[in-house]
């Protein structure tokens, strides 16, 4: 091989290496710095997992007014946050339950839907439904399509009940208004199931949440 040869050849190598670590660099430190500083939104779902108590690992989806709820954290407000911060608050929280501050790992597991109207959307003949938001301690949580005119009681059996942590006698419907709004209803689910209150027989609205609260110590 001739100089010339020698010297292209030393050139395309040492481009080639260049591109490599380029894209190397690209693939492995884009992903987590987007993800430190993308604020939080109503929709997304997070997956929180502490080391010390692998029975408080969850996946949760934050609601419509930008909180979430964690057992032993209670509610805290998270949309337009950052996962750093939120899992620096839910160490400070979680401490009190810990003889140290628990090792808290907080990741963006899935983003809000983002809906795309078509300029000129096609008539479609569907069934009407209404969206209701579940969050806190029930076996099934997020967003839950229901036909008009479903009662709070079909609601519980259609989000399957509740988690050991619930605190059943307080059970939180969150509507907004018109007006824009919030209003607070408390349902007490074991008084319903016994017929000894007729909450149960309110029918929801589209975008209501409910919101099933941690039980306290010696509740």
């Amino acid at each position: 091989m001739n100089t010339l040869s020698q010297t292209l050849y030393r050139r395309m190598a040492a481009l080639m290496i260049g591109i490599c670590l380029v894209i190397v660099t690209a693939l492995g430190a884009t992903p987590a710095a987007a993800q430190q500083a993308y604020g939080l939104r109503a929709g997304d779902s997070l997956r929180i997992e502490v080391l010390e108590d692998p029975s408080l690992n969850r996946s949760v989806l934050i609601a419509p007014d930008g909180r979430i709820s964690f057992p032993q954290a209670g509610t805290l407000r998270v949309s337009g946050r950052t996962v750093d911060a939120v899992q620096s608050d839910l160490i400070s929280r979680l401490a009190p339950s810990f003889a140290a501050p628990p090792t808290v790992f907080v990741s963006l597991e899935k983003l809000a839907e983002r809906i795309v109207r078509p300029v000129a959307p096609a008539p479609e003949v569907t069934d009407p439904v209404i969206s209701v938001y579940v969050v806190g301690e029930a076996n099934k949580l997020g967003k839950i399509d229901v036909a008009p005119g479903t009662t709070v009681l079909q609601m519980f059996a259609m989000m399957g009940g509740f988690t050991p942590f619930a605190a059943t006698k307080r059970v939180q419907l969150r509507r907004t208004d018109a007006t824009g709004a919030q209003q607070l209803y408390t349902l007490n689910y074991p008084a319903i199931e016994a017929g000894q209150a007729n909450s149960g027989q309110s029918t929801l609205a589209d975008g209501d949440v409910i919101v099933v609260p941690q039980r306290r110590l010696f509740e």
